[in-house]
């Protein structure tokens, strides 16, 4: 069997987040044993995003090591995919919670925010990537976004950039954005730059995607130094994907309106207008979107409100039509087939 196949999609042994796992400072624990000692606590609270969850027990395991024997550390169970969903019940119910693998979305005291930077090498996949960037004599213009876990190199990739003769335009985007250059799933205002070509250093597709859709008038370069791959982002799958959902629900008689209470995912009043204005439109709350919670309603076909990444990741899982509220608009009617985009979130909670 090869070592490739070994691997889940989602193992850090294929992010470069592992190279660090043993290294105490990758987790920032002095910093958490300081607020600890800061705030006498007695209870610590601790989140990791889906895939740093089987890392969870070997952090706690360094933790403890580093405390007083009364200080109760907790590890959260629920789902977490950003700095959007923080398992408030764990955060009111200890002296200090820590976030793992994001960037803060909202300064707030309580929580320390510890973002997992990556030690891989960006430069030689960035190095690749400039066979598909134009010559900086033709268009010496380029945008320059990364995910947070490599945005302690950034200004050397700018830097980097700018040694090869590019104008680098960066922006920091809007408020539910912490660095300059930094992009979300949700959010790629960082990108919105006079350039007409953007470079992408992070790992996966998703982000570079989004990217495209939003700014369709840009050549997105995905310089992948996890994956050690350089694609440009080609968006014409995820449109056909997301044009046939909207097709399917065109017919649609009941809606199921999802309300996520998740703390920084619910768009109360964009559901709001939707169920206002459509006397066929069933307003559901919940915390975690998934298909098996759904099934059980008798919908025609369900407008998501929530994080835009439940529809566009998980949509063809759904036993009903899964749609963002622009995708919506289309299929009621409301806007032309056109104007279908990428849904994007904007602003804190």
């Amino acid at each position: 069997m090869s070592q490739e196949s070994e691997y889940s999609e989602g193992d850090l042994r294929k992010t470069g987040m592992a190279l660090k796992h043993d290294r105490e400072w990758d987790y920032e624990l002095d910093r958490i044993v300081s607020a600890v000692e800061e705030r006498d606590a007695e209870t610590v609270g601790l989140q990791f995003p889906e895939g740093l969850k089987r890392r969870g027990p070997k952090v706690t395991d360094d933790l403890r090591a580093s405390l007083p024997d009364d200080v109760t550390v907790m590890m959260s169970g629920q789902p977490c995919y950003g700095a959007c969903d923080l398992d408030t019940y764990l955060m009111k119910r200890t002296d200090v919670f820590v976030h793992f693998g994001h960037s803060p979305m909202k300064n707030t005291d309580k929580v320390i925010y510890v973002p997992l930077f990556s030690n891989v090498d960006v430069f030689p996949i960035m190095e690749e990537s400039l066979a598909e960037l134009a010559d900086p004599e033709d268009d010496p213009d380029v945008g320059l976004v990364t995910t947070a876990q490599h945005m302690n190199r950034f200004e050397e990739m700018k830097a980097w950039l700018d040694d090869r003769g590019y104008e680098v335009h960066t922006r920091r985007g809007d408020d539910r954005l912490t660095h300059e250059g930094q992009v979300l799933g949700c959010n790629y205002a960082s990108a919105d730059i006079d350039a007409d070509q953007v470079l992408y250093v992070g790992g996966g597709k998703f982000h570079p995607l989004g990217l495209a859709m939003e700014h369709p008038d840009k050549t997105v370069v995905i310089g992948d130094p996890v994956n050690n791959v350089v694609t440009v982002a080609d968006t014409e799958k995820f449109l056909k994907q997301r044009y046939a959902a909207v097709h399917k629900a065109m017919d649609a008689e009941k809606w199921g309106v999802i309300f996520c209470t998740k703390i920084g995912q619910g768009r109360w009043e964009q559901a709001q207008d939707i169920i206002d204005e459509n006397d066929d439109a069933y307003l559901i709350t919940m915390d975690e979107v998934t298909p098996d919670r759904l099934r059980n309603f008798d919908m025609d076909a369900f407008v998501n409100t929530g994080c835009p990444r439940i529809t566009t990741d998980d949509g063809p899982q759904f036993h009903k039509p899964m749609l963002t509220p622009g995708e919506y608009e289309i299929a009621v009617g409301n806007k032309p087939l056109e104007d279908l985009s990428f849904d994007t979130f904007h602003g804190t909670w």
